[in-house]
């Protein structure tokens, strides 16, 4: 008995040693793999901050999201007050109900699920908590080789819940979850996914919705509602069922909800694509520029690199990336950093300017030049152009192509590479009815999207000026070239109030009489340059004619007067003043605008007449905030006393002049440029200042028009310059250029949210300003009198 007992006991200690080694070493193995010992395991200090990817998001000063920057992920964090209770509850019914029970590992949890697989019960759920989730959210299994690593990395998700489950609370782990799942198609993230999938913001998500996305959860891939929609709709309901389940909605909610359709508004995201892309294109450029380095330039871009070097020395915004770090030492990065830049854009403004170029090209330009080619040997070429020259200007542009680069690449000559040009090509193009898929030659894909007119907008807050509407093209998937900042074009007429400008400021008004007779320059070699209108006043020739006159029908004549008066030098630097950097020739015939200078330059160089003469250079950025909401920059305009505050309103005058009794005068309803617009908005009844600008062989249509309010301009034209209408009536700016104007601010007068209205506006008068403006009383009061000299 004795033996047995002692034999039994020693069973007994046996079973206990093993155990209690069996727990030892579990214990222990566990206690390795939390401290580091068998391979990766976060430290404290990255539990407490893990390292997540933000998109920046960029505003609308009005508060809506203009578009964001992101490389991997676009997310974009959102706080725990702005997720609906349904969306919280459809998530813990379905993924791990007994969450505010356990302390990051459910084994009841894992028990279910076993005895799920066993019974075929699918509606078990899984075993995975929502914090083990979350772990391998935080540490992805990246090296992960067979299955033995794929249970240890199991394991070390387990002990990193548990330690995500003593750092954060509940609320924290939902709250960090919801922002870092990746719900497919660039979403990343509860607000990035409940805004490209239905264009909401996460606290606006209907009970449906929510448990939409929260089926994602399950798998993105598989499930995902752009491809699967069926399948998807099948799993929301079965989320929706686990909420009835664990009593979270009733059973008559349920059947309502599993009633409803996905109700997508899916929106891609597409950098090409959004409000304003160009604008956002531009201010990526910007913000992320290195300081320029003459050698990192082609020989060709030599004024590209002194531009770039002084907005790297003037402008905080340019290199704002490169020039700021942030507290750990690090260069800002906007990919990543999760940051909130703040624009001076205006949403409803940016969306007027939108409609305006688009209506404008596709209802009125676009059908008249297409309608105008059956007149042309080349078409889109103008007839002045020779087939030697159109042969050499397609294959400049077959040159620019990505299929010139890549098969140049792949070692085929130039005349390989054209043959390929020749060859019926499937391809999708734009038009102006949405993109159409059909078969031409890629040489015939150059014809066809060279024929496009293009036209670019800009519009800045007269007093502050802030730009509010930025569009560098009509779409910019398909013409992404910005001709706002980047492009240069001749702005012919636009030039003339700069040389009205100097007569301003040396005595001359707007009222002074001169000869309205031919003018002749000698130039430098002696010959002879003798400017000409492009039509002759008949009445008017060889009489005395105020400079207002002269200005508002842009008569060279006049303007060469002016010019002989003082010299292109003094031009010049008045257009410095005004905020042009572009280089300007300095030579007789610069006041028939023969220098190429960019919209932005333009635009803040007119502004400047409403300012009494106060140049403020448009700005884009009023702040930048970091991801926790701190401000990290602030951004104020450059501003600089340009002109004296008379001379500026005597500009003024001469300019409104132009839209009164001039080129101009369709905004004031004379010869509408389209009837129905008239119809439907009347006429404009608020004080304009403006220009039109037509270049030589009316290849570019300009306008500038000035109000008290708002100053915006519109550039017109093809690619090419080769590329233009046969007439100056077609090819005038004041009917490529000026009608997207008047769209615009159309839209702007009749939207009562912006606060601006015709009855309000009146331009700023200097103090103390005496100079009669009425021409008609100052040639009464001179008698009419033929003496130059008076009038000086």
């Amino acid at each position: 008995m004795g033996e047995k007992l002692k034999k039994f006991t020693g069973y007994i200690i046996a079973f206990w040693a093993i155990v209690l080694l069996a727990i030892g070493g579990v214990f222990l193995f566990f206690s390795m793999m939390a401290n580091g010992k068998m391979g990766f395991m976060p430290s404290f200090e990255e539990l407490e901050n893990p390292k997540n990817i933000l998109a920046t998001e960029i505003y609308f000063e009005d508060g809506k999201i203009l578009d964001k920057y992101f490389v991997s992920e676009n997310r974009t964090y959102v706080g725990y007050e702005s997720l609906p209770p349904h969306l919280i509850h459809a998530l813990i019914a379905t993924e791990d109900v007994r969450f505010y029970n356990h302390s990051g590992v459910d084994l009841r949890g894992l028990f279910r699920v076993v005895k799920g697989i066993m019974t075929g019960d699918s509606s078990s759920g899984g075993g995975s908590t929502i914090s083990q989730q979350l772990a391998k959210m935080l540490f992805p299994r990246t090296g992960v080789d067979g299955k033995m690593d794929l249970v240890l990395r199991k394991f070390k998700e387990w002990i990193i819940a548990v330690k995500l489950e003593r750092s954060y609370t509940k609320e924290e782990i939902i709250l960090m979850y919801l922002n870092k799942y990746d719900y497919l198609n660039n979403a990343v993230g509860i607000k990035s996914a409940a805004n490209v999938y239905f264009s909401i913001q996460p606290d606006s998500l209907q009970l449906h919705q929510a448990a939409m996305l929260v089926g994602m959860a399950k798998n993105s891939s598989l499930y995902n509602p752009v491809r699967r929609p069926e399948l998807v709709l099948q799993r929301r309901n079965t989320v929706l069922n686990q909420m009835e389940k664990y009593g979270y909605i009733s059973e008559a909610v349920c059947d309502s909800a599993k009633q409803l359709p996905l109700d997508l508004e899916y929106s891609k995201v597409d950098y090409k694509q959004g409000p304003a892309p160009y604008v956002r294109e531009y201010l990526r450029l910007a913000l992320t520029s290195k300081k320029p380095e003459r050698e990192n330039y082609p020989s060709w871009q030599g004024q590209k690199f002194i531009e770039d070097l002084a907005e790297w020395e003037n402008n905080p915004l340019f290199g704002w990336c490169k020039k700021n770090k942030k507290p750990n030492g690090e260069n800002y990065n906007i990919y990543t950093d999760g940051l909130k830049i703040y624009t001076t854009l205006d949403s409803r403004m940016q969306r007027y300017a939108n409609e305006a170029v688009e209506e404008h090209l596709s209802n009125d330009l676009q059908p008249l030049f297409d309608g105008s080619m059956k007149d042309l040997r080349n078409p889109p070429f103008a007839n002045n152009m020779s087939s030697q020259d159109v042969d050499d200007l397609l294959n400049r542009e077959i040159r620019k192509s990505e299929r010139y680069r890549l098969m140049r690449k792949a070692g085929n000559d130039f005349e390989q590479v054209k043959k390929t040009f020749n060859e019926p090509t499937e391809m999708t193009v734009f038009t102006w009815e949405g993109e159409v898929d059909t078969t031409m030659t890629p040489m015939d894909s150059i014809k066809y999207y060279l024929r496009f007119f293009r036209s670019s907008f800009m519009a800045v807050d007269t007093e502050s000026g802030k730009v509010r509407a930025y569009v560098g093209g009509p779409n910019y998937q398909y013409f992404m070239y910005d001709m706002v900042k980047d492009g240069k074009r001749q702005i012919g007429s636009t030039v003339k109030p700069f040389v009205y400008t100097l007569a301003m400021q040396n005595g001359l008004t707007p009222c002074t009489k001169v000869p309205y007779v031919s003018q002749q320059f000698i130039q430098p070699d002696g010959s002879i340059y003798e400017p000409k209108d492009a039509g002759v006043d008949e009445e008017m020739d060889g009489k005395m004619v105020t400079l207002k006159w002269g200005l508002a029908n842009s008569k060279n004549r006049i303007s060469a007067w002016v010019m002989k008066q003082y010299n292109p030098q003094a031009v010049v630097e008045v257009m410095k003043r005004l905020g042009i950097v572009s280089p300007i020739d300095p030579v007789n015939s610069m006041f028939l605008g023969v220098s190429d200078v960019t919209l932005y330059e333009m635009v803040g160089a007119f502004n400047t007449y409403a300012n009494l003469g106060v140049y403020t250079k448009p700005y884009f950025v009023t702040r930048i905030e970091d991801r926790h909401g701190n401000v990290i920059a602030r951004f104020q305009p450059d501003r600089h006393e340009a002109i004296d505050a008379e001379t500026a309103y005597l500009m003024l005058n001469l300019l409104q002049g132009v839209i009164d009794e001039g080129t101009g005068i369709r905004l004031r309803g004379s010869n509408l440029w389209r009837e129905r617009v008239t119809q439907e908005y009347g006429e404009f009844k608020m004080p304009i200042a403006g220009k039109t600008g037509t270049t030589q062989n009316h290849s570019d249509g300009w306008f500038i028009g000035i109000t008290p309010k708002l100053t915006a301009g519109v550039w017109t034209g093809a690619d090419l310059r080769s590329i233009h209408f046969k007439t100056i009536s077609s090819g005038q700016g004041a009917n490529m250029a000026l009608p997207v104007w008047g769209y615009f601010y159309k839209k702007v007068l009749a939207d009562p949210s912006l606060g601006i209205r015709e009855e309000d506006m009146q331009f700023k008068k200097p103090a103390h300003f005496n100079i009669n403006l009425d021409c008609d009383e100052v040639t009464r009061k001179k008698n009419n009198s033929d003496s130059f000299d008076e009038f000086f």
